[in-house]
């Protein structure tokens, strides 16, 4: 039986126990702080889940994380997932996620105003939306939750309170480290970037708001996002908009930011009241193209980065950790 350590317990480390476990693989997940701290990338309630990208690439990609989610909730015997649809608005088509999803042969609709004003989203004059129903929210910490869970059950042990230093402190035969914002403190060469963004939450009532995207004309990704909040309806915030930060050091809400966002969704989602309800911060740890590192460097697997938009893909990276990691 192969031995592996996981280095982190966040999303990411939670799912290669989750799929390192259901190979057999005896499995120890070791976590610096407490399992549920805020103080790396994967607290909160929820996060998006969607197909759209402009790449073919990611397309297929969340194709298949959208199975492996139903994967993990019939093994831990709850729902997880819930696909609302999504809306995005740009300033044109050109910069919409409709040629990755005609690539893969992914259905979506075009919105004309009143059809966009329908589903929650004010368009801009002379701007288009495009509406893709396989999309919605993850919960976030029931995911992390259900896949310790289910790991756990299986025999993997779990290690809270317990830093890792070096990757040669690990009694194991394979080391994966998935260790987010502290990547360079095991493995230094990454080359990845942490920032601290900032989001808050805005009061909806009713029935669940689709995720409302806005793209940026320059990096056709996401420049500004809202999706479903189960305690107060809508949580929102700027894609990639926060400072350089360090791991560990802290940092307030960014209140020029949430004004930002405030005034965007005054005017973007009318059914939304645009008064900010407690702002709080995550950390991106991002690679320059928005991409993941997954390789194995001799008894040692790299699981890093989520880049800002990787929490959608967790149970197919860890399975995918678990496949570099036995091999």
């Amino acid at each position: 039986m192969t031995r592996v350590a996981v280095i982190g317990a966040g999303v990411m480390g939670s799912a290669a126990a989750w799929a390192l476990s259901a190979r057999g693989a005896e499995v120890t997940l070791y976590e610096q702080f407490e399992l549920d701290h805020d103080r790396g990338s994967s607290h909160g309630r929820t996060r998006i889940v969607r197909l759209s990208y402009p790449e073919a690439h990611w397309v297929e990609l969340a194709r298949a994380s959208l199975e492996a989610w139903r994967d993990l909730e019939v093994d831990a015997g709850q729902e997880l997932l819930h696909l609302h649809g999504l809306v995005e608005l740009a300033p044109s088509r050109d910069l919409t996620s409709a040629s990755g999803l005609d690539a893969c042969g992914v259905d979506y609709r075009w919105l004309d105003r009143e059809g966009a004003r329908a589903l929650g989203a004010e368009l801009p004059d002379g701007w288009v939306a495009l509406e893709q129903p396989e999309a919605g929210v993850v919960r976030a910490d029931h995911a992390r939750h259900a896949f310790l869970e289910v790991a756990i059950a299986r025999g993997a042990r779990v290690e809270a309170g317990t830093r890792v230093a070096s990757v040669d402190d690990a009694d194991a035969d394979v080391v994966v480290v998935t260790a987010g914002p502290w990547i360079r403190e095991l493995v230094p060469d990454v080359p990845v970037t942490v920032t601290r963004e900032t989001i808050a939450y805005f009061r909806h009532e009713g029935e669940p708001l689709r995720a409302i995207v806005e793209l940026d004309e320059i990096t056709r990704g996401h420049g500004i996002y809202a999706l479903h909040d189960p305690v107060h309806g809508v949580k929102a915030g700027e894609h990639h908009g926060g400072p350089v930060a360090e791991p560990g050091a802290g940092g307030e809400p960014d209140l020029e930011s949430v004004g930002h966002v405030a005034a965007w969704v005054a005017a973007r989602l009318p059914g939304v009241d645009p008064e900010p309800v407690d702002p709080q911060t995550c950390l991106y740890t991002s690679t320059a193209d928005g991409s993941f590192v997954l390789e194995r460097r001799g008894r040692v697997v790299v699981g890093s980065a989520c880049s800002g938009h990787g929490f959608k893909f967790a149970p197919v990276v860890g399975r995918r950790l678990a496949d570099l990691a036995l091999g």
